[in-house]
Formats: C-alpha cells, structure tokens, sequence
C-alpha cells in the first residue's frame, strides 16, 4: 500500500513538474507589504491564446501548494476537471495574523481584515488582469485558513464558487451562521468539508457537528460533499481530501464514464440528445467553459441511443457530430444508422461512403463505413 502511494505521489509531482509555475512578489495596498505568490500555469498555457481557466486558490501555500498544485494538473491532464490557474499565498508565521477576527463578532479584525480586502479587491482582479480567467474560483485552506475562506460565504455574491475546507478551525459562531447563511445565496456554491478520525478532537467534532446541519439543508444551488477519513490525523487528512474534493466538485465535467452510460443513458426514458446538450450547457453555466463536446461523449450517447432505440436522439448526436467534427466518420456514421433504422436504405448508403476519405474516429473506421454500405449493395441490389 506505501508502494502504491508513494508511486502515485511521485506521479502526481511529476506531472506537476511540466506544468509552468512562476514567482511573483505581489506590494499590497491594503496589508502594506509584499506578498509572495506561487502561480501554476496549465500546460501549453502560452500557446492556447484563446482559452481561460478557472482558478484555484491556495492558502497556506507554503505547504499546500504542491499537493494542490499537482492534483489539478494531474486531473486536468485526464480531463477530471478543467486544466486551472492554481494561485498560491505564502504566509508562513503570517498565517495566524492573516486569520485574525474579533473576540465579539468573530468577524476578521485587525490584520485579518486586511487580508480579506487584500484577497477580495488585490490579488482576485489582479489575477483577472493579468491571466485568462473563466469565472470560476475555488479556494482551499486548512484549519485557521480554511475557517477564514468560509468569510467570503457571506459576501453578496460570494467571491468564491466553491469551498474545500480541509479540518477547519472554526471560529466559535462561524458553524453555526453557515447553515444560516447557505439557503440565502442564490448563486451556485460547492462546498467540501473533510476530517479524519484521528483529527484534533475538537475540530473533528466541529466538523462532525456543521455536517450534521449541512447534509440536511435542502437546495439546488448548493453542492455538499463531507469526508471523515478513517486513520487520517490532521496533517495526512490533507493528502485526502484534496483529489476527493476536485473529484467532487468536477464530477459534471468528466467525460462520460462506463458507470454512467450503464446506470443512467441506458435507462433513460428522457430523450438522450438532451443529456448530452444539459452537459456540456451545465458546463458552461457552472464554470465558464464553452467547450467542445467530447468524441467520447458522442460515442457514448449515440451507441445508447442505438441500444435504446432512440433514433430521433441518434440523427440530433450526428447532426451535432457533423458540425463540431466534420473532417472525421463520427457524424455520418450515426447518420448512416438513423437512415438504415427509418426505413431509407439509400440515403443511408450514400451517407456512408461519403466518409470515405475522413479521419477515423475510435471504432469507427473508413473500412467499416465502406462495409456497411456494400451490405446495402447488395441487400438492396443498388
């Protein structure tokens, strides 16, 4: 089992490492000093002018950073999650100051106050400036740091999309003005939560006891996800939580998975076009993404619209294929099948060799279009 960890975090870091990570000393108006910046860019970062990322913000990057840092190149190069921005604030023995809130109002006071305009009107738009950015931020932080991202819950709107809260040190009114706060924000907010059973026992218990509210609060804009891993102390919790955070959070954008065509398109009653459309919509709408469908999504859809006799959802996938792939088979192919399905064998011939000199698209060769069409020949007598 060491074994196996040991060469998945060896691959982790090595993927981390052909991503591109940039220093920056960032002169703060609002804290009065210099702030150190770690920056990790996706791959082909320079070279993908007109594409933006979502980012992700790291506190306590003096030693969250490259567990963050790696995981999302890691997913995003196996399109888990979007390719991001991962912005890093170092702070070192800052940390405590930067996490300041008053005794009364256990509100961010004094320096801690700082650090939250810092955040919210410095570096925020100053990433916005000087990156392609999608509108998309999560923001992780552990114990003080990950009670003081949950202030930013009670900006109109909240600054961040989603929370990864990784045994945090709440504040003594914070968990409880949380379960308050959430049915009141209209925007989409995904929310993270992880202990561990060997935690420090009084953030375990707090942690148990804001789950206890949260599983229960009903809403369509906010998503909850709660990990108590077992054996975890609050240090390896870390490790943990963080790729079952991104997994979480990104779960939509995942290319569509054997699971998901057996236990949910092959059961579908609801066109399966449609699924495919609300996807990559949802996509877009959550975080800021206009991307191309996936091959392996059209591939998925139309051979369960084919399993499930949806043929009218089978000619939309092609009509949609066609368009956004009109150099390969894919398109024609699932057009060719609707034709032979409705009755029109001829149509479906000649949709078929039409294919003849475009790109090959997984089990979808040229030799096979040909062949279906030469059975048409010849049952048909064309």
């Amino acid at each position: 089992m060491k074994k196996t960890l040991l060469l998945l975090l060896c691959l982790i870091f090595g993927l981390s490492a052909s991503a591109q990570t940039v220093y920056e000393e960032f002169n703060s108006a609002k804290l009065g000093e210099t702030r150190k910046l770690k920056i990790q860019l996706p791959r082909n970062y320079d070279t993908n002018t007109d594409k933006v990322y979502p980012i992700v913000l790291v506190l306590d990057a003096d030693y969250l950073f490259e567990p963050v840092a790696g995981n999302v190149d890691y997913f995003g190069y196996w399109e888990d999650m979007p390719e991001s921005i991962v912005v890093g604030i170092m702070q070192g023995d800052s940390r405590y100051d930067d996490c300041a809130y008053d005794d009364t109002n256990f509100l961010p006071a004094d320096k801690g106050a700082d650090f939250f305009e810092f955040i919210g009107m410095e570096l925020m738009p100053y990433i916005d400036n000087n990156y392609r950015t999608a509108k998309f931020i999560i923001a992780v932080g552990h114990d003080f740091t990950a009670n003081f991202i949950n202030y930013y819950l009670f900006k109109d709107p909240p600054l961040f999309n989603g929370y990864i809260n990784l045994s945090p040190d709440f504040a003594p009114s914070i968990d409880t003005s949380i379960p308050e706060r959430i049915p009141n924000i209209k925007s989409k907010i995904f929310y993270y939560l992880a202990t561990g059973t060997d935690d420090i026992q009084g953030l375990r218990e707090s942690a148990e006891s804001l789950n206890n509210v949260l599983k229960g609060l009903k809403s369509d804009s906010f998503a909850y996800y709660y990990n108590n891993f077992e054996g975890a102390t609050h240090y390896s919790l870390v490790g943990r939580g963080i790729p079952n955070a991104l997994e979480k959070i990104f779960a939509v954008y995942r290319p569509i998975s054997k699971k998901e065509y057996t236990d949910v398109l092959l059961k579908m009653e609801t066109p399966i076009h449609q699924y495919l459309v609300d996807k990559y919509k949802t996509i877009e709408d959550l975080f800021g993404l206009t991307n191309p469908i996936r091959i392996n999504d059209f591939i998925a859809t139309g051979r369960a619209s084919e399993k499930t006799k949806q043929w009218e959802s089978l000619k939309e996938i092609a009509e949609l294929a066609k368009r956004q792939y009109p150099d390969t088979v894919l398109g024609d192919y699932f057009l060719g099948r609707y034709y032979e399905e409705m009755g029109e064998p001829k149509k479906a011939m000649r949709t078929f060799q039409a294919a003849f000199d475009k790109e090959e698209v997984d089990f979808i060769t040229v030799d096979l279009m040909l062949e279906k069409a030469d059975q048409i020949k010849i049952d048909f007598g064309y």
